[in-house]
């Protein structure tokens, strides 16, 4: 947790969740479903609250989807829930009103100074934050004919512009979001935006696919900056399950050591020639078995390691491990080796010896 010294920010509050200030890193998602088939809503939200999701968002089309929040939150549930606005206002002030924790917009697209203004006053007065979100898509004509591009410099100009309209109106609950989906600019526009703004940040490389791709951006993209001290709360946007999407996020806080319950990490070797076992589908296996039996959140390090040869030795820094042999493994704690073990069998014991570590914390 010493690894990142992070940037000092504003602090907001939505629901049960804090942004900024020094609060841990959120995770967001946002539902795929219809937000007028409130049941599919309803079990997607505590789906990805299950996965371990901090805070969802759901689009708001029109003002009369806005019931949505309630009806969730007669339900019972209680993770922070944001109203995804574009074009308008009236969905945005009905979102409030049916109990959304946060609103997202770009005050620029809702219409004149009063319909903002309408917005601000009754945020206000209901204690919900503003997500200002800008992307490459949605900066205005003016500020692009200046720029050329959607630069990082015409995104962040943008954004400012955006939170000066709340500011005008003495609004000053505010995160905001600067994305693109080139990695370079979504970076160097953070970069700026953190320069020039006390405002917390959310991070995301907007539209950035589907499977390796996606990942890799989203990876570089969020990785680098989350290093560097900068973003508050994050989302990994993928043309995916969004189940997906709250994996990813998880990963990329847990190899930054940016949560202090990130779950089990595991180090895997690539295999080589020395492999002579299956440690790919071994590994694939015990990935599979941890999420079944709710073990996958635990705190610990667990090595599948392709030979005895550098395993043990390798991975010493694991709490618990095993490396291949031919037909059988080797059982190590921290570097140390306990017994051999039949390669059908390697799984098994190894979760079995986990589940021991687990009742003994």
């Amino acid at each position: 947790m010493d690894f990142v010294k992070r940037r000092e920010t504003n602090r907001i509050k939505l629901g049960r969740v804090q942004i900024g200030g020094g609060a841990p890193i959120s995770i967001q998602s946002m539902t795929n479903t219809d937000t007028y088939d409130k049941e599919a809503t309803y079990r997607q939200v505590l789906a990805l609250e299950e996965a371990g999701c901090d805070i969802v968002r759901i689009t708001v089309p029109h003002a009369d989807a806005a019931p949505i929040f309630g009806e969730l939150k007669k339900r019972g549930v209680g993770i922070p829930l944001v109203a995804d606005i574009h074009f308008s206002h009236e969905a945005a002030i009905a979102s409030v009103l049916a109990g959304a924790d946060k609103i997202r917009i770009n005050p620029g697209n809702i219409g004149s100074g009063d319909k903002v203004a309408a917005v601000a006053e009754v945020c206000a007065a209901h204690g919900v934050p503003i997500r200002i979100g800008v992307n490459s898509g949605s900066v205005e004509k003016s500020i692009l004919e200046k720029h050329g591009a959607p630069t990082a410099e015409a995104l962040v100009e943008s954004a400012l512009y955006h939170a000066s309209l709340l500011e005008e109106l003495d609004f000053h609950d505010i995160a905001v979001s600067v994305k693109a989906s080139d990695v370079p600019t979504m970076i160097a526009a953070n970069r700026l935006l953190a320069e020039k703004t006390s405002y917390p940040i959310h991070l995301g490389v907007t539209e950035a696919g589907a499977r390796d791709s996606a990942l890799v951006k989203s990876s570089i993209g969020i990785g680098t900056l989350l290093s560097e001290g900068i973003g508050d709360t994050v989302r990994v946007s993928l043309t995916d399950d969004p189940i997906k999407e709250v994996s990813a996020a998880r990963e990329i806080l847990k190899a930054l050591k940016l949560t202090a319950d990130g779950g089990i990490e595991i180090v895997g070797c690539p295999t080589c020639g020395r492999t002579k076992i299956n440690l790919i589908k071994l590994l694939s296996e015990f990935e599979d078995r941890i999420k079944a039996e709710g073990l996958d959140r635990l705190s610990l390090k667990v090595a599948l390691m392709g030979c005895v040869v550098n395993g043990p030795g390798e991975a010493r820094e694991a709490d618990i491990g095993i490396a291949g042999g031919v037909g059988e493994g080797l059982l190590f704690k921290k570097g140390v080796p306990v017994r051999k073990i039949k390669e059908d069998r390697l799984i098994d014991e190894l979760i079995d010896e986990i589940k021991k570590m687990r009742s003994e914390q």
